[in-house]
């Protein structure tokens, strides 16, 4: 009698354990908020749409709520430019599609570099880590540099 209790117990708590983890990946999408509404946004996130997209109307706001962490912030300009932004709202990506990035949002040494080695490219998205920065050309080709702005690396598009 106790060796079936063991396994009910068992199969009992392997159940719960799924359930739970099924249930809790559920919950991560429901309460992701969608707005129109750039008051949304946290005040760094705003002024970035202010000083690098001006003229920039915002078409949508998802705020991505996280169960173990906290929020960020993914926004779609009305031209189709995508921004994401962290929980604190500085931002993490640009993807401006076939458009050229502003260029104030990149530093002096990477516009040098890209007018020298790759003068007929545009620079048409822009990813900032922790530890570096990665361009991407609309010739497919990907740019790593430093944080300070120092060339790193080149991957070549892939054919």
């Amino acid at each position: 009698m106790m060796y079936r209790y063991s396994s009910f117990m068992k199969t009992f708590a392997v159940t719960l354990i799924m359930m739970l983890a099924a249930a809790g990946a559920a919950h991560a999408g429901l309460f992701d908020k969608y707005s129109i509404n750039r008051e949304d946004l946290p005040e760094q996130a705003r002024e970035m749409l202010d000083e690098h997209f001006p003229k920039k109307k915002v078409s949508m706001v998802k705020t991505d709520k996280h169960l173990l962490r906290k929020s960020d912030y993914d926004v779609k300009l009305t031209d189709g430019t995508k921004i994401e932004f962290n929980s604190k709202g500085a931002w993490t990506s640009v993807d401006c599609g076939k458009k050229a990035v502003p260029e104030t949002l990149l530093k002096s040494s990477m516009k040098r570099y890209v007018t020298k080695n790759h003068p007929d490219a545009t620079i048409v998205g822009i990813r900032k880590s922790i530890l570096a920065y990665e361009l991407t050309l609309d010739s497919g080709h990907l740019l790593k540099f430093t944080l300070p702005g120092t060339h790193s690396s080149t991957t070549q598009p892939s054919e």
